[in-house]
């Protein structure tokens, strides 16, 4: 068992929030449970055959009949209910079926090896006849028969087949982008399973799953929602791997938005565990500071501070922020100008913080937007392609007009981005500073003589709009 998998097991349900009695998928199924499917007409209709509905009736009875039933027939069990979702096509019928599925192994999750075991001995495959119920029209049947999934793939002892286990992890992640899906809790709760168990989670980066997860948590999602897939985001960075390539998907921008904006315990709660594993879990220490000076730049130390005036019951919640606090308040003491500027970069949330219009930050730092095969001013050049936000093009098309300026090979390097073509149809942007900003940077890519321009450019600092956008014409 994987730690977080031993974590978890000492969770109390409520604290896990797994159980879901308010889910749409659960009310309908309380539904279902009232409209027993007669089963003696299928009988008689040769759909089923005596042995199956011996079996089905016996499992439909109180519980303690039902347990010694299956304690004494398990491989008959297992065969009845699949030649059951095998030879009836009635949509309630199918309903019913999964529901008594789904509540013998919520009963017990051991039974889950019930299924399992059948399926080895018959050389069957246990996962085809639930995942072939995702294709059918019924809302309430794809979700139920993926909770099933999600229950035989994590409660067993075998793992899910990599070719099942792909088609599944992409439909789950297909399912949280349907535009207002009712059923989105039921699809987040089998992801929280599913992601629960190492193996499955470098399956589901594959699908791009990550990259779903935070394109669903920067919109507007209920607090339910934001809460299990940020739990998703928590059990994956328990792989240190993981954990080290978590903000490469922009994640602690992110989480550091909705930690200042949600009002609910569980979702504070589960992003200081996701930002505390983001600092605790990788190996490469280099990272772990990386993703310190991150939530610093996304201003996650003034809400941890703001936290840390509130009482909270939850001793997690308390001993997550004394972790968190010591940990940004020591990345930044070590902080040095050039991390502030890069973690601000990869953020892509520029905006104009005193590192930019530092003339010393420039002659000492140019150079060094040259590292790592120019990632930085590759960064940059995709701000100037992608973005909307006109401070963030002000402030970037500033950031590779100082770069040239410091840079000897400068202009031929952003030629050969293709950032000077980018900045010059900036020129005709609706946004004045932006136009502005731009047009200082085309001087600067075409100029030769910088003493020349040094002087100009105090002049015309003189004459720019307010955007707080001044330069330094001194070379």
């Amino acid at each position: 068992m994987s730690e977080v998998q031993d974590l978890m097991s000492s969770l109390p349900d409520d604290k896990i929030d797994m159980i879901a009695a308010t889910s749409v998928l659960q009310q309908q199924a309380g539904d279902i449970r009232q409209n027993k499917p007669n089963w003696s007409s299928y009988m008689q209709s040769q759909m089923i055959s005596q042995e199956d509905f011996a079996c089905v009736g016996s499992l439909d009875k109180d519980k303690k009949s039902q347990s010694q039933y299956l304690q004494d027939n398990p491989s008959q069990c297992a065969k009845t209910f699949l030649n059951l979702l095998a030879h009836v096509s009635k949509d309630q019928t199918i309903q019913y079926i999964l529901v008594m599925i789904d509540d013998l192994l919520q009963e017990d999750r051991t039974r889950v090896q019930i299924f399992h075991d059948y399926a080895n001995r018959h050389k069957e495959s246990v996962w085809a006849p639930f995942l072939n119920l995702l294709n059918r029209q019924d809302g309430f049947i794809v979700n139920m028969a993926s909770r099933v999934v999600g229950k035989l793939a994590c409660w067993g002892q075998e793992l899910m087949p990599k070719s099942d286990l792909h088609f599944y992890l992409q439909w789950l992640k297909d399912q949280l982008t349907v535009a207002n899906n009712e059923y989105i809790q039921s699809v987040g709760r089998c992801l929280q399973m599913m992601l629960r168990v190492d193996e499955y989670r470098f399956a589901f980066v594959t699908v791009d799953g990550i990259s779903t997860l935070i394109s669903i948590l920067s919109s507007r999602v209920n607090f339910q929602v934001q809460y299990q897939l940020v739990f998703c985001l928590w059990v994956l960075t328990f792989n240190p791997l993981l954990a080290e390539k978590m903000n490469k998907f922009n994640v602690i921008p992110i989480l550091a938005d909705i930690l200042s904006d949600s009002a609910k315990e569980k979702v504070t709660r589960i992003i200081l565990a996701v930002f505390r594993n983001m600092i605790e879990k990788p190996e490469d220490l280099q990272v772990a500071k990386e993703h310190c000076i991150a939530m610093v730049q996304c201003k996650v130390m003034k809400q941890l501070q703001i936290l840390e005036q509130r009482r909270f019951d939850d001793e997690d919640i308390s001993a997550d922020l004394e972790f968190l606090i010591e940990k940004l308040q020591n990345s930044v003491q070590d902080l040095s100008s050039f991390d502030e500027y890069a973690t601000e970069i990869k953020s892509a949330r520029l905006e104009w913080s005193p590192v930019h219009k530092s003339a010393k930050f420039w002659r000492e730092n140019a150079q060094r937007l040259n590292e790592k095969n120019y990632e930085l001013l590759r960064i940059l050049v995709h701000l100037l392609e992608t973005s909307k936000d006109p401070l963030v093009l002000s402030v970037a098309s500033y950031d590779i007009g100082e770069y040239v300026r410091h840079y000897p090979r400068g202009k031929h390097v952003i030629e050969q981005l293709g950032g000077k073509q980018l900045v010059m149809q900036l020129l005709a942007h609706e946004d004045p500073n932006v136009r502005y900003e731009a047009l200082l940077a085309v001087q600067k890519l075409m100029v030769h003589n910088w003493e020349y321009l040094g002087k100009q450019l105090e002049k015309d600092n003189e004459k720019a709009p307010q955007s707080g956008a001044t330069i330094s014409g001194k070379a």
